[in-house]
């Protein structure tokens, strides 16, 4: 068995810069997963005070409410489970993995066209309420409160997070194609050892039959 030559064993100053930057996004979504059902409880209240002064039904009310709770869960989970992927990525990088650094920039596109799709519509709700018919227009009211009711901290905080991971994202994802990474990576995939090939199969030679013994050179008496 062959082995070619090892991977150097400092490793670049930007893969480094890219796995600790990948750290602090993965904090920063547990955190934001914390603080994202802490302030639940307080922003259905505040609704539901609001709400009260609307021409809307108790049931109408109620469906929003759900949906509420229901969206801010699922962005605390989505913040959650983001936050052991980036984790795991950060350590790939560390240990040199190719495949880490490509999962990385698939990642990092996903996380970029997330982040400019949250910002677009924290934008579009600000700029352009949403418009429902005559008979909808308690609904109307009701949605028009889910963005008072938050604290007035909230909605530019998600919107500065948002605008920081997408470009977290983009300084990693740099970091990572930089010819310093590349060199680095490809040492490491390079440094797998090299299995010798397989012997030559055998092939035995055909069976041949024993031939006769040669005739006696007189009679037998």
């Amino acid at each position: 068995m062959s082995y070619p030559e090892s991977a150097p064993a400092r490793r670049p100053a930007v893969v480094l810069l890219a796995a600790c930057a990948l750290l602090v996004m993965a904090v920063a979504a547990l955190a934001y997963a914390v603080v994202d059902l802490a302030v639940l409880g307080g922003t259905v209240d505040a609704f539901r005070s609001a709400a009260r002064d609307t021409s809307a039904s108790p049931e109408q009310i109620a469906d929003v409410v759900t949906v509420l709770r229901a969206s801010v869960v699922l962005s605390a989970v989505v913040a959650a489970l983001s936050a052991p992927v980036l984790a795991g990525l950060a350590l790939g990088l560390l240990a040199g993995r190719n495949g880490a650094r490509v999962a990385t920039w698939v990642v990092g596109g996903l996380g970029l066209l997330a982040g400019c799709c949250s910002v677009a519509v924290l934008v579009g709700e600000r700029a352009a309420p949403l418009q429902l018919g005559s008979g909808e227009q308690a609904v109307a009211e009701l949605l028009g409160l889910v963005g008072d009711a938050y604290p007035s901290w909230w909605i530019p905080l998600n919107a500065g997070l948002s605008v920081a991971q997408g470009l977290g994202y983009l300084v990693v994802a740099t970091l990572l194609a930089l010819p310093a990474a590349n060199a680095w990576f490809g040492r490491h995939r390079s440094a797998a050892p090299t299995m010798p090939s397989a012997p030559q199969a055998f092939t035995p030679a055909p069976y041949q039959p024993p031939s006769a013994p040669p005739a006696p050179p007189y009679p037998p008496r």
